[in-house]
């Protein structure tokens, strides 16, 4: 579906849509360039953060690559094959979002209350062992997806009510039996969402507690400074897309439910690296760093070409 069926406003989308895009990939490539490269940043938040930032990449890239090509072609169709590698991706990466958020909030919730067992508990081997749990949890979400989705074949032609295939349309036509599909939902919002936000929850209430006793108002400000970026990114990922999944259905989804579908897969992972620059000092170290480094790069290289021409240049 279409986001506008307007042809006056589709060159406007496609630009909007390619800018937003664009800015995605550029800002969370930065993200991830810059924990890599300093090593004042070689901590298990910055290392999920770096992770988190891969998964928006790829999140993002899943559907609106194909949504510009749809635009710029004009045309809305999709193979059946192409359609399910979409929604696995989808599943993939959006479900490491939601499980590397909530691993987040389990980062910060060591770091604050159990401080002097965090180098211990937080160790690289486990870090990596969280991330891959989380990659896996994605996998199996899609399993789960396509083995219902497989009946699917028999459908020639279908109109899918968004600008993806968004893996609750999928359900819903695949489903005729509405008890399956209920069952379906219910798990996977109940295992994918509603475990997840209840161990957020739960971290940043102990964390609240701990902050409460700390007698200094700076040392307060400090502590709750290292968690208002993820739970301003948690709000707004857990709100719309917990929201349209559990919502959604075929017979009554409309574009605005579609343009709900545009803040968790595109606006979220845009935000990402802008929610974390501008308000983590350490990141904003971490990118003038950066910067500075690949200013002095190029000044290396051009003084290096132009002693390369003036020896070029005295040797003839």
């Amino acid at each position: 579906m279409e986001l506008s069926e307007d042809p006056d406003l589709q060159p406007i989308l496609l630009g909007l849509f390619l800018s937003m895009y664009l800015v995605t990939v550029l800002g969370n490539l930065l993200i991830i360039l810059a924990v890599s490269s300093d090593s004042h940043l070689r901590t298990p938040m910055y290392f999920f953060l770096s992770n988190l930032s891969l998964a928006d990449i790829c999140f993002i890239s899943t559907t609106v690559s194909k949504m510009l090509a749809n635009i710029q072609t004009h045309s809305r169709a999709i193979s059946y094959v192409g359609c399910l590698t979409q929604m696995s991706l989808f599943l993939i990466f959006g479900c490491m979002d939601d499980m590397l958020l909530t691993v987040m909030a389990y980062d910060r919730f060591v770091a604050i209350c159990q401080p002097l067992h965090y180098p211990t508990i937080m160790n690289p081997r486990f870090c990596g062992l969280l991330v891959l749990v989380s990659f896996f949890l994605g996998l199996l979400e899609s399993l789960l997806h396509n083995l219902v989705g497989l009946p699917f074949t028999n459908s020639k032609s279908v109109e899918i009510a968004n600008f993806f295939c968004d893996p609750s349309q999928m359900l819903s036509l695949s489903c005729s039996d509405t008890l399956t599909k209920n069952i379906v939902m219910c798990f996977v919002g109940a295992f994918y969402g509603f475990l997840p936000l209840s161990g957020i929850c739960f971290s940043y209430y102990k964390i609240v507690s701990t902050i409460l006793r700390i007698p200094s108002s700076s040392g307060k400000y400090k502590a709750f400074s290292t968690c208002g970026s993820h739970l301003s990114i948690v709000c707004l990922f857990y709100g719309t897309g917990i929201g349209v999944y559990l919502l959604s259905d075929q017979s009554s989804f409309t574009r605005n439910g579609a343009v709900a579908s545009v803040m968790y897969t595109m606006v979220t992972p845009m935000l990402n690296p802008f929610v974390y620059s501008l308000s983590n000092k350490d990141i904003k170290g971490a990118l003038r760093r950066l910067h500075r480094r690949m200013v002095q790069s190029q000044v290396l290289w051009h003084t290096f070409g132009t002693y390369s021409g003036n020896a070029a240049q005295v040797n003839i």
